[in-house]
């Protein structure tokens, strides 16, 4: 994947959790990860479509609607074959400290969607 490529690629991903409509946000979900995709954290592992959709829509209705921040790519996002690196951070949307910090392991598919996404939380600096 060559960097115009990856930098599309996390402006899709970035813009699905900011996403207010959402059927609009449903149907980025089933353009970016493949039907069999997997989301995997210290706190969760789920998987399938539905399961995918239903996680995006409660971050996004806790952390962007209800909390007013906003996911921002922090520049330094990689690829390796299908594997991506990308770290991110989680700020007010009006400005402020970083709330949240996070690093994001995608596997993806042959058609470049996500098959797998492994989600870890970075401790803030202090």
């Amino acid at each position: 994947m060559d960097q115009q490529q990856l930098d599309g690629f996390i402006g899709r991903y970035v813009g699905m959790w900011h996403e207010p409509d959402a059927l609009r946000r449903s149907e980025s979900v089933r353009e970016l990860w493949a039907d069999d995709a997997e989301n995997r954290s210290r706190r969760f592992a789920i998987r399938g479509l539905d399961a995918i959709v239903a996680r995006v829509a409660r971050a996004h209705d806790e952390w962007v609607a209800a909390k007013g921040f906003v996911f921002r790519p922090l520049g330094n996002t990689d690829s390796l074959g299908n594997v991506v690196k990308f770290f991110w951070e989680m700020v007010p949307r009006n400005g402020g400290p970083r709330e949240a910090l996070g690093l994001d392991i995608f596997v993806l598919a042959e058609d470049g969607r996500i098959r797998a996404l492994y989600q870890f939380s970075e401790p803030l600096p202090a």
